[in-house]
């Protein structure tokens, strides 16, 4: 009789630990998918920055370096990067970021100009802008939802002891940077 319970403790306790850790690929996995997520709007960001830098070129003469500020930046967040290497995720998260505040100086910049702000190309491509903005957002609250479950999951206990059979890391969430958060002021933009 004692070996049956022994059996079954050892059976239960396998059942348990399996399940912990088929939750933390399973949660390692939606982490990459969030990533993916955020990266097919951002896709579709990068593809909408030409025709919006080219409409704004014409007319604005003034912001050359602010456009090729934006060039650059946008040209750095399409790099492919590894999702499994922690650094190269912090480096595409800080690329994008600086692609955000920038595109955010250029929108901005816009204002200053009535025979572009008044565009009808030009207003489509802010139109569109705006909407892939908020699914950019949407992904990156996605995204540090699904970060915080499966950093969670590996910091509390089994968790931390099978983190390195499922090969899981602490990843980073996505945050702005210091300028990010700060209020921009817009007077800057509209001398």
């Amino acid at each position: 009789m004692s070996n049956i319970v022994l059996f079954s403790i050892i059976a239960l306790l396998s059942i348990i630990l399996y399940s912990w850790y088929a939750g933390i690929i399973s949660k390692k996995n939606k982490v990459k998918e969030s990533l993916g997520s955020i990266d097919v709007q951002l896709k579709k960001r990068s593809n909408l920055i030409p025709n919006i830098l080219k409409i704004a070129s014409r007319f604005m003469e003034h912001e050359k370096e602010l456009i090729a500020q934006v060039t650059e930046l946008r040209t750095k967040s399409n790099a492919n990067y590894d999702t499994n290497d922690i650094a190269s995720v912090k480096d595409h998260l800080r690329n994008v970021g600086a692609l955000d505040q920038n595109l955010g100086k250029l929108m901005i910049t816009v204002e200053n100009y009535p025979d572009l702000k008044s565009d009808q190309t030009m207003l489509q491509a802010q139109k569109t802008y705006n909407e892939i903005e908020e699914q950019i957002a949407a992904a990156r609250r996605f995204y540090n939802s699904a970060v915080t479950s499966l950093n969670n999951s590996i910091e509390i206990f089994p968790g931390n002891l099978l983190a390195n059979l499922a090969k899981a890391k602490i990843m980073p969430f996505y945050e702005t940077d210091e300028d990010s958060k700060a209020p921009i002021d817009a007077s800057k933009f509209l001398n």
